[in-house]
């Protein structure tokens, strides 16, 4: 992580000495596995567990304090080089926690996302919302926005701060962000978003979802059970309404589906040769 950060940092002192516009594309590999913190971070964190505690692996904490860090030092650097109102800054998560066990410590969770529902591998929430912040010129500051958004959305959005609005790809998924960066109030002409995870993992089996407003309906390709949450009234996704609102579950479920076709995503088959254990 502090390697990654020395080397970000030389491309933008590069970059700024000869006045050229740059994109930063840092992808630390902290928080993710293997779990291994600074020894000495791992032991100030193991002080601070106590039995009620939530989160009790200090190997995890030491990693996200990694992270902080050196996040710090990227902006103190952007600030250093005078080039703060006019650079956009964008953190966000490829997925939510993992919350199995590890080969390292096989004793300890390694991370804890709830309130949300499960974690890294699940269309649960604890799987799929992530943190999204932004900072920059054109930006609001201190102000969270309700609408859902999602990764794709990144490349139109950062086109468009760079002046490049019109290289935007036609008919990609992703939509500007911009008019929700400068009034966070503010909606997009969408209100849908569509999962697909066609894969086994240790937090599901081979799964779909679709998130319409406030309604969220999960769909398992093993037996083809369906789930619908209110994510509004349970954003922990503990109350499965689909009995009660079977109606809006099976409508759901018929958008996932066009969804699915229309897009051609790959669905899992049946393997001839699967034997179950003895």
């Amino acid at each position: 992580t502090d390697r990654l950060t020395e080397q970000g940092i030389q491309v933008m002192e590069q970059q700024v000495r000869a006045g050229r516009p740059f994109f930063l594309n840092l992808w630390y590999h902290t928080v993710h596995t293997p779990i291994e913190g600074k020894p000495k971070l791992v032991a100030h964190y193991k002080k601070k567990i106590r039995p009620d505690s939530k989160w009790k692996n200090p190997h995890y904490a030491a990693m996200v304090h990694s992270l902080d860090q050196n996040v710090g030092r990227i902006l103190t650097k952007i600030k250093d080089l005078g080039i703060s109102d006019n650079t956009l800054v964008v953190f966000t998560s490829d997925n939510g926690g993992f919350v199995n066990r590890c080969k390292l410590n096989k004793e300890l969770q390694v991370a804890d996302n709830s309130p949300l529902r499960s974690g890294k591998g699940s269309c649960y929430e604890g799987g799929i919302r992530v943190p999204l912040i932004v900072s920059g010129p054109g930006v609001t500051r201190g102000k969270e926005s309700p609408t859902p958004v999602y990764s794709c959305d990144l490349l139109p959005t950062l086109l468009h701060a760079a002046g490049q609005k019109d290289k935007t790809p036609k008919g990609i998924d992703g939509m500007d962000l911009t008019p929700l960066l400068k009034k966070p109030g503010a909606s997009l002409p969408r209100d849908t978003l569509y999962f697909h995870y066609p894969h086994y993992y240790p937090t599901t089996s081979p799964v779909s979802a679709i998130r319409k407003g406030n309604w969220k309906l999960l769909e398992y390709f093993t037996d083809g059970h369906l789930e619908l949450y209110n994510l509004k009234d349970d954003p922990g996704e503990k109350n499965n309404l689909v009995k009660t609102h079977s109606d809006t579950a099976n409508q759901l479920a018929l958008e996932l589906h066009l969804w699915r076709k229309r897009v051609d995503a790959l669905e899992p088959e049946p393997n001839p040769t699967w034997k179950p254990r003895k």
